[in-house]
């Protein structure tokens, strides 16, 4: 009798083989099942409540993703992929988990019948390049010439996009507002120029685009009213310095012996202050803005001699403010001069809803804007930030890129019916397979039926009759229930969020078929629990990180 061989620990979970494999599929389909009915215009949000209570609700597939907490290895495959579209492209990401969840769904049958995963992966590369060819053919290239052409283009992109958010009801109001801050960037369109603030109260419609920079109004002293709220040409000094009298640290010590020493330490103090702030009132500037606090004292100061001045600016702020006024973010004021101080044309300083805004236009070097968003519910407008971030992506995407492809499932009843075309034209396994992908394409037009609440199976025979005959840009007509030409009804999508989408589907699959065993170790969940064991308020010194 063979003796019993025992390699891995005790308590080591592993599984193999074919089973493996079919168990990491069900897992994503279980994922694919929770995002799959947020998609498209007539999709469902997902209201997510974290450990600590707080609530979001979200449409956007990587949100969503982010926020459930996926414990199984292969399915979390599935939420890189998610925010990976996310980063590189910003919209599309529920698209991407379908189409990947699909993609499995539609290999399951062959793997259960005992095709070797190397097989359908070696089809399922070649149908991907098929299909990514066959997109840039398909393109539409932007005309850049005619502005209004190329703007309106641009517009409706960005409404594609929002289409399916929360705000679809101002998607006109917001797309044009969208790539009007995208048209303000310099040329490499530099995401982190656009700032978006947040102001409880008011209607979606009172939302403003500031061409400039806005930033909510900080904490501020005694003297501050005595400011002046609006400036002509101002000249900005940004520090990073505190303009506070400090208190010392608990544990100095300065041994006095009778009180003209200590007035001495006193004056001391009060005259690097003062020192600090003449100088700053020497270089011309009248508007002075510090990461670090700025005093009472300060303060007062700047108010007697009609200077404004902000403390605790935070440094996202501080930093666009740098780009857009030009000058240098100082540690020291020494080096206060033309160089280093901004400018801006006009500086003033105003009533948002319930905050005080300080806002800066005119500003000559860097192309910046900000969007103040007003709304109701805090959710809400965390949801139309998201919401705008996605469609800013897509409107920087369909500059970058030029060309664009119809939306609402169009593409992908072209894509699926040219691959299933051409699996019947090669002999061999791949024509199974290569005709299974072409399957799975179907499944972005099925699921915009089905969440909108239509008769999947009708709308897409109307469909696969007309792409059959040449019909190249119908897909699913949300508002008749039918089918449209969707380029005629111009639901467009920049190429490269599609082409992104189905490369990252692709390599997802081919991932997940590609592992046959998971060998789980014992200790790592003994060592979550450890962990998560101890309450969130740890006691006064046993913080200390795990090591």
């Amino acid at each position: 009798m063979q003796p019993q061989i025992l390699l891995l620990k005790e308590g080591t979970e592993n599984a193999q083989g074919k089973q493996q494999v079919i168990s990491n599929i069900n897992a994503c389909s279980a994922i694919v099942d929770a995002i799959r009915t947020t998609l498209g215009p007539r999709g469902m949000d997902k209201l997510i409540v974290d450990n600590r209570g707080k609530a979001t609700i979200s449409n956007d597939g990587a949100t969503i993703m982010k926020l459930l907490d996926v414990v199984h290895p292969a399915a979390k495959t599935l939420v890189e992929i998610a925010k990976s579209q996310d980063a590189e492209v910003g919209d599309g990401t529920t698209s991407v988990v379908i189409l990947a969840g699909e993609f499995l769904k539609q290999c399951k049958p062959f793997v259960e019948e005992g095709v070797h995963p190397r097989v359908i992966i070696k089809a399922f590369r070649k149908a991907t390049k098929l299909a990514l060819d066959k997109i840039t053919e398909l393109g539409v290239k932007i005309n850049k010439e005619d502005e209004k052409e190329y703007r309106s283009l641009l517009e409706k992109c960005a409404a594609t996009s929002m289409s399916s958010k929360l705000i679809h009801q101002q998607k006109d109001f917001f797309s044009t507002m969208v790539v009007d801050a995208v048209m303000m960037l310099d040329e490499l369109l530099p995401l982190n120029m656009i700032g978006i603030k947040k102001v409880q109260g008011g209607a979606l419609e009172d939302t403003v685009l500031v061409p400039g920079v806005a930033f909510k109004k900080t904490f501020s002293y005694a003297g501050f009213e005595m400011q002046k709220k609006t400036y002509k040409d101002p000249k900005i000094a940004m520090l990073n310095i505190e303009l506070e009298l400090k208190a010392e640290k608990e544990n100095a010590e300065v041994r006095l012996d009778n009180v003209e020493e200590y007035q001495k330490v006193v004056d001391a103090e009060w005259n690097i202050l003062y020192d600090k702030l003449d100088r700053i009132q020497k270089s011309g500037a009248t508007v002075v803005l510090s990461k670090l606090p700025i005093g009472d004292v300060a303060t007062q100061y700047f108010a007697d001699r009609g200077m404004f001045c902000a403390g605790r600016v935070p440094d996202g702020d501080l930093q666009r403010t740098m780009k857009a006024c030009g000058g240098s973010i100082q540690s020291t004021v020494h080096d206060l001069n033309d160089q280093t101080l901004g400018t801006c044309e006009t500086f003033e300083e105003k009533q948002v809803g319930g905050e005080r805004f300080n806002f800066f236009y005119g500003c000559p070097k860097s192309k910046t804007c900000t969007i103040i968003l007003r709304g109701g519910a805090e959710q809400f407008m965390e949801e139309t930030e998201r919401s705008l971030h996605d469609a800013i992506m897509i409107v920087r995407r369909a500059m970058k890129n030029d060309s664009v492809v119809a939306g609402g499932g169009a593409i992908d009843m072209e894509l699926s019916k040219y691959l299933r075309n051409y699996s019947r034209t090669i002999a061999g396994k791949e024509q199974l397979i290569i005709g299974a992908m072409a399957k799975a394409f179907e499944i972005v037009a099925r699921q915009l039926c089905d969440n909108a609440g239509f008769d999947a199976t009708n709308v897409l025979n109307k469909l696969r009759q007309k792409h059959a005959q040449d019909g190249v840009w119908w897909g699913v007509d949300i508002n008749n229930e039918g089918i449209a030409d969707n380029f005629e009804a111009c639901v467009w999508e920049p190429t490269i969020v599609k082409s992104n989408a189905i490369v990252a589907a692709s390599e997802a699959t081919c991932l997940l078929l590609s592992v046959d065993e998971t060998v789980k170790n014992p200790r790592s969940g003994q060592g979550e629990q450890q962990m998560g064991g101890m309450p969130g308020g740890m006691g006064r010194g046993r913080g200390r990180p795990m090591m």
